[in-house]
């Protein structure tokens, strides 16, 4: 299968017909394409990146007058289809001879692995061993079509986490977040939310040669058995969108059947791949465009991707992945931030955008969770953009300290040694998170409805947040610890640490801050 030429992406079309495209097949206008329908969400998520990459390196804008010319009225079928024909050839699913797409060079030997360990949620020898699989069962995948087979390729070569010694994590390190533009409107198409994605050549440069510095698979591996590493310097930035930390080869045809993924039958199917270790290292300073990161304050370290937490993604992540949390040193996506300022304008406030966020939840090797949300992006002035950071980031900093209060109280509460207390207490952190997320967002809308002339937010904003965190902290308290049988229940105990948590709570030096700002209404 060729990846360019061979129809393979699965798509729901306008009238709701099921479809396969082949890439340039975006644009077309007649019954158009309305959206990918992948069978696995980390796929849906894979070959959003997979167009994204290829329309950057293949049909980047110059600048924002030729952006905005293609956001008005996607090219022409011939014209997309006539730059990715010029690499072609580069994206072959299987060469025997020569390159084949996101596979070693030349990968002569190497370990056979079964075709379901390309899967980053796949059981792994260990648990199977010990028998713990009871999830994701083993033996679930066997055979693969070329789309499923391509699809899974991608999706591990650019989420790859930490596959044991040698086996390299990915570019963005292992299981990043990728943080993607899209409309909200049911009448937008692929092309447009692919599109907002995409920066201009003065943003990022294009290539005037597409090789090996860009397309990995194109040239020997840069090996890194003698711990060689590969820095932003060292390859064309475009192989962000294309890195490829290991060396894969996949193993024969395994003729007519029917693919374990997306059950169409098909003429070739895939059931091992040959592995070796010590494939590309990619280190320092990586700065994927669509990935939010951690900036370090001192500038001493290199950027982190931010990664899938234990507890999902709310409101408390919004202001890293959309803007800039000045208390973590979070920051959104290159592509994010050059959306907000400078290209917002182009759309107008009728167009409704959010960000899509997702990506695995890893634990070393393990994937505990695949998350999935999305977050809204809000039409703001430069002033306005710089106040809501500031008044977002103090409603957010007061709920992260009481969350942590209150997860310390439900502990004194439950156990009599509360410090020697081990398990997993995140079912309290999101309790209190999906509790008054409806009311920080009703709170942010407000903020962003206010002039970029406003110094300060107003006096009932603060009021409400407080009320919000009053109510909350102590319903969650009284709702876990009172919720137990009457032989569970320890009530002195609970009412100590009720009555700390109250003193805390009242005393804390955030919700002191929060209540001194509701108040200076009242004092007027």
């Amino acid at each position: 299968m060729n990846l360019i030429t061979d129809p393979w992406i699965p798509v729901v079309r306008q009238d709701g017909t099921l479809d396969a495209i082949r890439p340039w097949q975006v644009v077309e206008r007649q019954n158009p394409v309305m959206e990918i329908k992948a069978p696995r969400p980390d796929f849906q998520g894979a070959l959003y990146q997979f167009l994204i990459g290829l329309l950057q390196t293949c049909f980047s804008p110059e600048g924002e007058d030729t952006w905005l010319e293609y956001w008005q009225e996607m090219p022409d079928e011939d014209q997309l289809q006539d730059v990715f024909a010029r690499v072609q050839d580069a994206f072959e699913l299987e060469n025997s001879s020569g390159p084949a797409f996101m596979q070693d060079f030349l990968l002569p030997d190497g370990d056979s692995k079964e075709i379901a360990t390309l899967f980053i949620d796949a059981p792994g020898g260990n648990t199977i061993k010990k028998n713990l699989d009871h999830f994701t069962k083993r033996n679930y995948l066997n055979c693969l079509c070329p789309s499923c087979t391509a699809t899974a390729l991608f999706t591990l070569q650019t989420n790859a986490p930490s596959g044991g010694s040698g086996h390299r994590v990915g570019l963005r390190g292992g299981g990043p977040l990728t943080t993607l533009l899209v409309l909200e409107n049911n009448k937008r198409n692929l092309w447009e939310n692919l599109w907002l994605n995409i920066l201009n050549n003065e943003e990022l440069a294009p290539a005037d040669l597409i090789d090996g510095s860009i397309l990995p698979w194109l040239c020997k591996s840069r090996l890194s058995d003698k711990k060689q590493i590969t820095v932003p310097g060292d390859v064309h930035d475009l192989q962000m969108y294309w890195g490829m930390p290991r060396r894969i080869r996949l193993g024969k045809n395994a003729g007519q059947g029917t693919c374990d993924i997306c059950g169409a039958d098909s003429s070739v199917r895939y059931t091992d791949y040959r592995t070796k270790k010590h494939g590309t290292n990619y280190e320092g300073a990586w700065l994927h465009p669509l990935t939010p990161y951690r900036f370090d304050p001192q500038k001493k370290e290199a950027p982190l991707s931010l990664k899938g937490q234990q507890g999902g993604l709310g409101y408390r992540h919004w202001l890293g992945l959309v803007m800039q949390d000045h208390g973590n040193g979070d920051r959104g996506a290159i592509s994010v931030q050059f959306f907000q300022e400078e290209r917002f304008v182009s759309l107008g406030k009728e167009r409704t955008v959010s960000l899509w966020c997702f990506g695995f939840d890893m634990d070393n090797m393990k994937a505990r969770c695949w998350y999935d949300s999305h977050f809204p992006v809000l039409y703001l002035g430069i002033k306005q953009r710089e106040n809501l950071i500031g008044w977002a980031g103090e409603l957010i900093q007061v709920a992260r300290s009481i969350v942590s209060m209150l997860r310390g109280a439900v502990k004194s509460a439950w156990f009599n040694r509360p410090k020697d207390a081990k398990g997993d207490m995140s079912m309290i952190d999101a309790e209190f998170w999906q509790g008054t997320e409806s009311d920080f967002y009703h709170l942010l809308h407000k903020l962003a409805e206010l002039p970029g002339e406003t110094r300060m937010a107003p006096p009932d904003i603060y009021q409400h947040w407080f009320k919000t965190m009053e109510k909350n902290v102590f319903q969650i308290f009284e709702s876990v610890t009172l919720g137990s049988t009457p032989e569970g229940l320890d009530l002195k105990r609970i009412i100590l640490a009720r009555q700390t948590l109250k003193k805390n709570f009242y005393g804390n030096k955030e919700v002191t801050k929060l209540r001194k700002r509701a108040s200076e209404e009242a004092n007027k």
